[in-house]
Order: C-alpha cells, then structure tokens, then sequence
C-alpha cells in the first residue's frame, strides 16, 4: 500500500538535495515500490546527480504578449528536475501485471494536449490470455430483470466522441517522475446507455464493473484483481463511458482493448480495463479486492469491507511543473516554470507557487483554468537569487477547496541551478 504522506514526506520532497539514489535504467517500478515513495530519501545512500540542460523547442503561453517578460529573449534549453532515481520514459516495459510505460511530460504543448498513444502511461499491459477481440462479450447482469449480452462490435457501431480526458494512476509519483497520468481523446458508448436500458430492479443502488485479469505470468508485485464498485448516481455524474477508441484510433491491448470503461476525474484504478461485465448490485456488496488494495491511495478512512463504505475514488485540484525553461532575457539568466493543473469538480481560481519552505506563496503568473479536466498549462516566471537547489510547490489556497496531495507536499519537484 502507499505510505502516508506525513510531516516526514513533506520535508525530503521540499529539502532533498541534487542527490538521488541511483537504481539503474529502465529499472521496472512494483507497488512496493510505490510504498516507498514517500519515506525513499530518508537515510538512503546518495550519490552525485549531475546538471543537465536539454534542447526542447519553445513555444507560446502567454496570450496577451505585452506581458510576455521572455518575447524578446532566447531560450538555452531545460533543466533537468532532480529525481530520485534514473527512469526511461515514454517506452513500454515488462509484462503483464509488472508491464509499465512512464509519460514524459516535459514536452507537452498548448497546440496538442492530447499525449500520442504510444507514450500514454499504462499501469499493466494486456495479458497473455487475454481472448480474441471477435468473441468478446460484456455481460449485464446482477439485479436485473432479465440478462443479457453485448457484443464488441454492438460497441463499435454506437461508438461517438466522448472528448479529452485525463487518467491518472493513484500511485502516481516521484519514483516514476510523476509520470502515470495523461490524456487523450476518447471515443466509446456512454454508460447510462446500459444503466437505462438494462431494466434494473428499483435497489440496485451500485454498479459493479468487472475486467479481465487472468495472466500467464506470476508476478512478484501485483495482485490480480480488476473491479469496482460504483454508485450508479456518481457514474452518471461523471458522465462514464466505456471506450472503444483512444485518439481517434481503435483502442490498444495495453490501454484495454476492445473496451475499457473511463471515469472522468476519477483515479485510473477505478477505470477498469478489458471490462468483461456490468453487474447491479445493492448496498450490501462487498468492496473488491482492488478497492481494498488502493483504499490508502484513494484517502479512504481505514479498509472499509462494504463498497458503500468507500468515497468515491476522485482526483482532488493538483499542479506541478513539468519543465523549467532557461532563458537569456536582456543579457540576464531568467527561468520560465511551465506547468501543469488538473483534477477536482471546478476550475481553480488561483494557483500559488513558491520555490522553497522559507518563502511566501505568490500567484503563478499566467494561469486561467476555464475547465478542469483534461489539464490546463500553466507559466510563472522565475529569477532565482542566487544558485542552489529549489523545491517547486504548488497550492490553492482557497479553504472550500480540498486538495490533499498538494497541502501534503506531494508534487513537490526539485531543480538545481547554477546560473542566476
């Protein structure tokens, strides 16, 4: 289970050094990995990171351009974030239950927010097992006046555009460069097509949504387990459907091909993928054994056993960088903080940032969410006063709005830079 975000978590992600335990490229990230995250600094081995400025084309944020302090500038590069360990991103890796892909952010754009296919993040890669797509059938049953089939191609032929949204993993973090979330245009059937047409008994309060999870492969970290359980009236609030495209594409095996369902500001493990049944059910059902495994990530009270017991599995209003521009503006380094902010019910007003425990909160320069989901870029210009190691947080402050990762501290990104 993911650790808790303490006191403890707060002061390593707002004070840890240019240092990071080194595990090697490529190395594969299990779910105690995720336990880790948390506590990973603390009394570990540290061995020397070194500076790295990269070469990512810029572009425009900024959309009144008289306010544009880098128009009349010229972009050095990118420095790199301090991380705790080396990662390869944006590549598919291992199998199965241990089958990962880590999205690299850094080159996001306003021009397509959407993140290409082949680098959307994947928590488990299909299974081995996995049966042909032509006999594929999503069962509706459980409390139900009579049961019944529907085929894949049923899907397809009443698929339409369900639009951009975002996914992110619940063990999303620093161990994998924050790089388990991203978005695309999803195309699919909406779920009330079947909560209306499916002729379910006046208690069925909650909808039970099933994945295929057999696998060939033992694994070492994973427990299999691919279910759900809803409150039919939070499905339709959401406006969930069950995907048949993704970027306007038949959806991949990896990303739960032939259907996959998709909860919009929910966390990706609620998303179930290779959905295989909808069963109604009433407020005695059982939490699944997925629900109990992400309970903590979640921020569920305890390990509830009764599925009613759970609060819905939403992604509260977060933000973080993802890149750090560096910039000669009138012979002067200047920095340019590009970041990212998603989740909640609503826009967020105000965003404030800061560079390191002992300073004020000031509102990000340029940031206007219209919208919530998918994700909206944000920039803030920075000059740092003097070279060191700088902690970037984000936060709303705003009381009416919870946001409980990032009062925890837990997008905190590091940069070092040694030019002022």
């Amino acid at each position: 289970m993911h650790a808790g975000h303490g006191e403890a978590f707060q002061h390593w992600q707002e004070r840890c050094s240019s240092r990071a335990l080194v595990l090697g490229w490529g190395t594969m990230l299990t779910r105690r990995d995720f336990a880790k995250q948390g506590t990973l600094c603390s009394g570990a081995v540290l061995a020397g990171f070194a500076q790295v400025l990269r070469t990512i084309p810029s572009f425009t944020y900024v959309q009144d351009r008289s306010k544009d302090t880098f128009s009349n500038g010229r972009q050095l590069g990118v420095m790199d974030f301090v991380h705790p360990r080396p990662l390869e991103m944006d590549t598919a890796q291992g199998s199965e239950l241990d089958g990962r892909l880590y999205t690299d952010l850094s080159k996001l754009s306003p021009q397509e927010l959407a993140i290409p296919t082949d680098e959307f993040y994947i928590r488990t890669r299909v299974s081995k097992l996995l049966p042909e797509r032509k006999l594929w059938r999503v069962r509706v049953d459980g409390l139900v006046e009579k049961l019944w089939n529907r085929t894949i191609e049923e899907f397809r032929s009443a698929a339409k555009p369900m639009g951009l949204h975002l996914l992110e993993c619940a063990g999303n973090g620093p161990l994998m460069h924050f790089g388990m979330i991203s978005v695309a245009s999803w195309g699919g059937v909406p779920l009330t097509d079947i909560l209306d047409g499916s002729g379910a008994k006046s208690h069925a309060s909650r909808v039970l949504i099933t994945g295929f999870d057999q696998y060939a492969t033992k694994s070492m970290s994973s427990v299999p387990g691919a279910s759900w359980v809803f409150p039919t009236g939070e499905l339709r609030a959401a406006r969930a459907f069950l995907a048949t495209e993704m970027n306007e594409k038949p959806l991949t095996d990896d990303h739960g091909a032939p259907v996959r369902l998709v909860v919009p500001g929910w966390y990706g493990c609620a998303c179930i993928k290779w959905v295989t049944a909808v069963t109604f059910v009433d407020d005695t059902a059982n939490a699944t054994s997925q629900m109990q495994e992400y309970a903590a990530r979640t921020h569920q009270n305890g390990l509830p056993a009764l599925a009613r017991d759970f609060q819905p599995a939403t992604i509260d209003p977060a933000a973080m960088p993802i890149r750090v521009e560096k910039w000669l503006v009138e012979e002067k380094f200047k920095y340019r903080v590009v970041g990212i902010a998603w989740g909640g019910t609503a826009p967020v007003k105000t965003l404030m940032i800061r560079f390191n425990p002992e300073e004020d909160y000031v509102p990000v320069d340029n940031f206007a969410q219209s919208k919530n989901d998918p994700w909206t870029l944000w920039t803030h210009a920075w000059s740092p006063k003097e070279p060191g190691t700088y902690s970037i947080r984000l936060a709303v402050k705003d009381p009416s709005v919870q946001t409980r990762r990032l009062d925890s501290g837990y997008y905190v990104r590091s940069v070092e830079i040694s030019e002022v």
